[in-house]
């Protein structure tokens, strides 16, 4: 009794004081919901279907991982670090309640490491109903793959086209099937630099970024041109700006002063379960089936920027990565 006294002396002393912290409150409550975005509200089961996700130990990978084990999948987890990825796949299981999950070995800076992967599935497995292209690397120093190509076009993009183009054959057996690529809204200030795609001019990490955020987008784009009639389906999105590790490279850099001014606005910052949605949106929405090649958002269809739009720029993107795979 004498607590709820004191509450009400101090409510009635400070009513200015409690009125900006409720409304604070509220407004960033209100911001948080905004920023969380979309939420995939599907029923699909996935029952007797096989999904595989690169990077899915991390992230939004192993979110997607946990949601769509939940409807029946039988997830393969294609990763880097197999002991990381194991652990993921054990939180997986026990998450989802299915322990049809597995993981295999795929390093994307090694075309080598992904045509293995590719071989083993093709061996192993009878079907693959969606193939979600979701490892990446931001901003990262002027490193190389092990192939010699840029690591952030050569892990973000030529792995995972490869990737693609090697499982196409048992996508297209078990249709209607997709092909999921995590982008970013990064791509709306990147280009691709056709003379210059390893950025050894010049190489600033974000503009290598954008190129490979946009080089998803077209290659989605081109996808669904050249797989017409064949039930197999493309689509690109960005999934937010999400809490994870994919930006480890970049917060060491950033100056003292950026890092004090964006610490605050962490708390605004989608999770990964909230970042996932998009991804499991395009895997899994009924009323996409019949749509390809487009770029979603917040769970919902968005314009991409221009250049990702550009049909001639697609076509010359897929034969230049097609020559680059090929030369390894």
């Amino acid at each position: 009794m004498q607590n709820f006294t004191a509450i009400t002396s101090f409510v009635f002393q400070y009513p200015k004081t409690i009125a900006v912290i409720t409304v604070t409150g509220v407004g960033l409550f209100g911001v948080k919901k905004w920023m969380a975005g979309g939420v995939c509200r599907s029923k699909a089961s996935l029952e007797g279907k096989t999904v595989l996700i690169t990077g899915g130990d991390t992230g939004i990978g192993k979110e997607t991982a946990v949601d769509l084990a939940r409807r029946g999948a039988r997830v393969i987890l294609a990763c880097r670090d197999m002991d990381r990825a194991n652990k993921a796949a054990a939180e997986v299981m026990k998450r989802s309640g299915n322990d049809q999950v597995v993981v295999r070995k795929l390093d994307l800076a090694s075309l080598e490491s992904v045509r293995q992967l590719a071989k083993d599935v093709l061996d192993n497995e009878e079907r693959l109903d969606v193939l979600i292209n979701n490892a990446g690397i931001v901003s990262c120093p002027e490193w190389k793959t092990e192939d010699g190509f840029e690591m952030q076009f050569g892990v973000n993009h030529l792995g995972h086209f490869l990737l693609t183009n090697c499982l196409l054959d048992l996508l297209e057996k078990s249709t209607p099937s997709r092909i999921v690529n995590v982008s970013s809204l990064a791509h709306e200030k990147g280009q691709i630099y056709f003379d210059d795609i390893n950025l050894e001019k010049k190489y600033h990490p974000w503009e290598s970024y954008s190129q490979s955020k946009l080089a998803n987008v077209l290659f989605t784009k081109e996808l669904a041109n050249n797989l017409k009639g064949t039930g197999v389906t493309s689509y690109s999105l960005h999934p937010g700006v999400i809490r994870t590790e994919l930006g480890r490279h970049m917060w060491p850099e950033m100056p003292l002063w950026k890092k004090v001014l964006f610490t605050p606005f962490m708390f605004l910052i989608k999770s990964p379960t909230e970042g996932a949605q998009t991804t499991i949106y395009c895997a899994v929405e009924e009323s996409l089936q019949n749509e390809s090649g487009l770029y979603y958002s917040d769970c919902a269809p968005k314009t991409a920027a221009p250049q990702g739009l550009d049909d001639e720029a697609a076509k010359k993107l897929w034969d230049l990565s097609a020559a680059m795979v090929s030369r390894t």
